[in-house]
């Protein structure tokens, strides 16, 4: 394992701790929605049979630690905004997550997905946004597209890369439109995209999944993980790759190019060797299975 995974792992298992001196507060839990504005919570929650999700409250997250930052690089702002909410590894614990459970998943209104594993807790402090420049979601201003960024968003305080692989630095998870967050196992969550040929051992394919889990997971899924506001799926990506490595390419690059109705995020600064990687990476789930 990576000696700074390791180590961002063990403080946001830290931080978690720090976190327990709070105590949990089921009642925050409501079965049914009794407000459009109500954050839906789902995944392993204690004491809440597995695949059932329940409700929290705007006014009850209210209740909860808040925290109040200065922001000045989040995208999603022209400018500096001020932005107060709830970092999200001390929600977890607060809304009784498994103890095994330290990844969280923003889910979007587009079905859009944000993971935050505990290396990304520990190093960029995301929170979940209830107020921006004091006011509540209904006085928020609209996102990129013209639509409502409520009921809810996340950010960070700042946020500086932690990792690099190849080309591709680590990049902010700042989704807004968020509805629901899931407490998930993050093992269990990565488990569908491993490489999918258990003996391939090569350091670029390796490469290839490290990126691709922060990037192409967000709206592509498998096996029932992984946003899906692509209909293009993990496997549908994988045949591409290695059928059509040039159209590939071109798509990662400039998308909007080749299709203007595309909403795919492009990374024009990916080099030959970046994309060489993803390509590597995808095309083992065509390989066959030993």
């Amino acid at each position: 394992m990576n000696p700074k995974t390791w180590i961002l792992g063990a403080l946001a298992s830290l931080s978690l701790a720090t976190a327990v001196c709070q105590a949990p507060k089921p009642s925050l839990l409501h079965r049914t929605r009794q407000s459009s504005t109500d954050l839906e919570v789902g995944g392993d929650l204690t004491n809440v049979p597995h695949g059932q999700t329940r409700f929290v409250t705007y006014a009850d997250l209210l209740t909860l630690p808040q925290e109040t930052h200065t922001v000045t690089d989040d995208a999603n702002f022209v400018g500096h905004v001020t932005l107060s909410g709830i970092a999200l590894d001390k929600l977890a614990y607060l809304l009784g997550a498994s103890p095994s459970s330290a990844m969280v998943i923003a889910i979007c209104d587009d079905a859009y997905n944000a993971h935050y594993p505990a290396a990304y807790l520990a190093a960029h402090h995301p929170l979940l946004i209830l107020r921006i420049n004091g006011q509540p979601p209904a006085h928020w201003p609209l996102g990129a597209d013209g639509s409502a960024m409520g009921p809810y968003m996340i950010s960070h305080p700042s946020f500086t890369p932690a990792f690099h692989v190849l080309s591709h630095a680590d990049e902010p998870q700042v989704p807004w439109g968020v509805l629901r967050l899931d407490f998930r196992n993050e093992a269990a969550v990565y488990e569908p995209i491993l490489p999918g040929n258990p003996l391939e051992t090569r350091l670029t394919a390796w490469k290839g999944y490290n990126i691709a889990r922060q990037n192409c997971f967000r709206c592509h899924s498998r096996n029932g993980e992984g946003g899906t506001k692509s209909p293009t799926t993990w496997n549908d990506i994988a045949t591409i790759a290695t059928e059509n490595p040039t159209h590939f390419n071109d798509y990662v690059l400039h998308a909007k190019d080749l299709n203007p109705k595309s909403q795919m995020a492009t990374s024009p600064n990916y080099d030959d060797e970046t994309l060489a990687a993803l390509r590597s990476y995808f095309r083992t789930f065509t390989e066959p299975q030993p």
